[in-house]
């Protein structure tokens, strides 16, 4: 099978499938199309540095495997109960006991058995996250995984130019479009979930028809809304988007100045008023702006969500206090889910004497949903609102300067924490990890919800973010950092973990929108998605998740097949329960790019099986070639569908188009006296086109 042509030796081959008797397009589950397949060199054995890069990659997942595993690969079998969210069901009540052991909680049931005994330590983690940093800084690593990172993309743009056309054709049929399948926003925060004309709205409306409410007391004494805002010295007959100051302008490079725009004209107290849960009023006022996002979720009806709400780790009650605003106000959507974020500011509680150690803060996070897990009836609304809750974020300014995560620090257990200063990145990944694990393994064994750990990471700051983040979590939020370094985006792409990024939040505040890799890791196949982080700050529609993909499309060019598969990464990565993602995506939703269903996706079955025969390709290419053998012959190339005269014969613009091109040729010929080679040249060239 050897070939000495210069295409040959490039490693791209032409291998024509049987031809059917059908006229005019052939299904594509007929598979009987013409194939370019791309190889990556030639049929002799890897170098020794690809074999080097080759194995210590396959080290770096196995890295990530083991701390997946111990989550049931994250996989959550947890159903609704019938009777809704706020049901009373039946209260599963044991006996277990908690120990806390070097910062993590460990389960131990009555006979003295430990459930929670196969966690990793901490000096374990530090082990695997140095191994992990050693590794993406590997030389050849680097340079393998930088070529990975070229070809995967360039696989992508050879299979649009020739495919383009199929994908489109493939849709043709499609019962849906790109607005009618269901896009998840999967990084939104509750506090910015509103755009700042419906804030502003809310807020004239509020003034004008109830300035009597009374909405603090100071000194004993009640404050309404029309005596704070004439405190304030605030007008309403001059409120405005510009007076109202929450779009995010004078902001790149400034998070302090972006934590500004959360306050309503500047004032703090107007944020205490009407975003907050814990006030005067019981939290009324936010409960009816999320109750009203909540309607307009339900509306758009291919819009869904999953809002980020703070537990802060300051106070034992925090969780008590959040799940009575939820259940006292019965906020709740079938379009909508909780996750849990908890800010990384361990260093402002301990400065305002809030707690002592990091431990502290630890105790006030996963106490109650230990004891709400053994004991429902402990915190009865905590166990209801947990029904809605799909995993933790951690969130904060990355940017801040921190210490390196070292041995140091993991001699340190939280307990014995009480530095004045944030401890490092890493350390906040390993003990909320720990401590969600502890609690998933005890809540898988009775029956119960478990949670994703989906933080913020890689918005900014150093990438050993990004390396505790891939052993340690199910996906990510931001994740543009990984443009830094092409061997973490090319470990992140192998495990597929989730990465869901808001290029104009970006925009805004660390990275101009033409320079976003969003459009770079779409095509390198990542597992990435659109969402807005926060509409009060950065988008001006009512559909902000819509304008985020307006906008990519416009200014990436994405096509409707691309969107689509944007949207169906964003279900893959949301924490909402399996009936939903068969309802979302079709019954083997779970199954990645073998379990697309165009019916439901909008995907054509072409994109998928590129994606999934690029993704085999690489992996079956790293484990011949840490073995060092050669993964070059015919049932390991990559395959990329072409467009075949016998597919398009029937398509009446490439009829027009073959007929203008003979034209055009023969005009030519009428002008120029050409050699009677050229004159043949272009005799076979009308020859092929008919």
């Amino acid at each position: 099978k050897k070939m000495s042509s210069p295409l040959a030796k490039s490693g791209i081959w032409w291998k024509k499938k049987s031809r059917s008797s059908h006229s005019g397009i052939i299904p594509m589950d007929e598979a009987l199309y013409t194939t370019l397949s791309v190889s990556t060199g030639n049929n002799t054995a890897p170098s020794n540095e690809s074999k080097e890069a080759s194995r210590l990659i396959l080290e770096a997942i196995q890295l990530r495997d083991k701390y997946e595993d111990l989550n049931f690969g994250w996989e959550n079998n947890w159903e609704m109960p019938e009777g809704g969210a706020f049901s009373d069901d039946d209260c599963n009540v044991t006996d277990e006991q908690f120990h806390l052991i070097n910062g993590v909680y460990h389960v131990h049931t009555p006979d003295g058995q430990d459930i929670s005994k196969g966690i990793l330590s901490v000096h374990e983690f530090l082990d695997d996250y140095n191994r992990l940093n050693k590794i993406i800084n590997s030389g050849p690593v680097k340079t393998f995984s930088y070529k990975r990172c070229r070809m995967l993309r360039k696989k992508f743009k050879l299979h649009l130019l020739v495919n383009e056309d199929l994908e489109s054709i493939g849709n043709e049929d499609d019962p849906r479009d790109f607005l009618t399948i269901i896009k998840v926003d999967t990084h939104i925060h509750l506090s910015a979930a509103m755009t700042s004309q419906y804030l502003l709205k809310f807020i004239k409306t509020k003034a004008r028809e109830h300035g009597d409410d009374v909405v603090m007391q100071r000194d004993g004494k009640d404050i309404t809304l029309e005596d704070y805002l004439a405190e304030v010295d605030l007008d309403i007959d001059h409120f405005t988007l510009g007076s109202l100051d929450t779009q995010a302008d004078n902001t790149f490079q400034r998070f302090d100045n972006f934590n500004d725009k959360y306050n309503p004209f500047g004032k703090s107290g107007l944020r205490s008023i009407f975003l907050k849960t814990q006030n005067h009023m019981g939290g009324r006022y936010y409960s009816e702006i999320t109750k009203g996002l909540m309607k307009d979720l339900e509306s758009s009806k291919y819009c869904v969500a999953e809002w980020r709400i703070s537990i802060y780790g300051r106070k034992s009650d925090d969780w008590d206090n959040l799940s009575k605003w939820v259940c006292s106000h019965e906020i709740f959507s079938s379009h909508q889910r909780w996750l849990i974020q908890i800010p990384r500011i361990y260093f402002v509680y301990k400065k305002i004497g809030m707690i002592d150690t990091f431990q502290d803060m630890l105790d006030n996070i996963f106490i109650p949903l230990f004891e709400v897990s053994r004991d429902p009836s402990s915190h009865p609304e905590l166990h209801k609102f947990l029904n809605q809750v799909s995993g933790f974020d951690s969130v904060d300014d990355e940017s801040r300067p921190e210490d390196q995560f070292n041995a140091s620090f993991a001699n340190i257990p939280p307990s014995e924490y009480d530095s004045p200063d944030n401890p490092p990145y890493a350390y906040y990944m390993y003990y909320m990890w720990a401590n969600i694990t502890a609690l998933n393994i005890y809540r898988r064994q009775k029956g119960l919800k478990i949670f994703d750990f989906r933080p913020h990471c890689g918005e900014s700051g150093a990438l050993n973010h990004l390396s505790s983040a891939f052993l340690v979590t199910r996906g990510i939020n931001h994740g543009i950092q990984l443009a830094s370094s092409p061997a973490l985006q090319y470990l992140y792409y192998l495990k597929q973990v989730g990465i869901a990024v808001s290029p104009l939040s970006n925009n805004k505040l660390f990275l101009e929108l033409a320079k976003n890799p969003f459009p770079k890791f779409f095509e390198r196949g990542l597992n990435v998605s659109l969402s807005t982080d926060d509409p009060l700050q950065f988008h001006l529609t009512d559909y902000p998740l819509l304008e985020e993909y307006t906008i990519a499309a416009q200014r990436w060019g994405f096509s409707s097949t691309d969107l689509s598969e944007i949207a169906q990464n964003s279900v893959l990565q949301s924490g909402f329960e399996i009936t939903q993602k068969k309802i979302w995506q079709g019954p083997r939703w779970n199954e990645r790019w073998d379990g697309n269903d165009i019916k439901f996706s909008n995907v054509p079955s072409i994109r998928s099986q590129f994606r999934k025969s690029v993704f085999d390709y690489e992996m079956s290419m790293l484990d011949h070639w840490a073995n060092g053998i050669s993964i070059l012959n015919d049932n390991s190339l990559v395959s990329i569908v072409l467009n075949t005269p016998s597919q398009i014969a029937d398509c009446s613009d490439y009829k027009e188009a073959k007929d203008k091109l003979i034209m055009a040729l023969d005009i030519r010929n009428k002008y120029k006296s050409v050699k009677s080679n050229e004159r043949t040249e272009n005799t076979s060239v009308c020859a092929h086109i008919s």
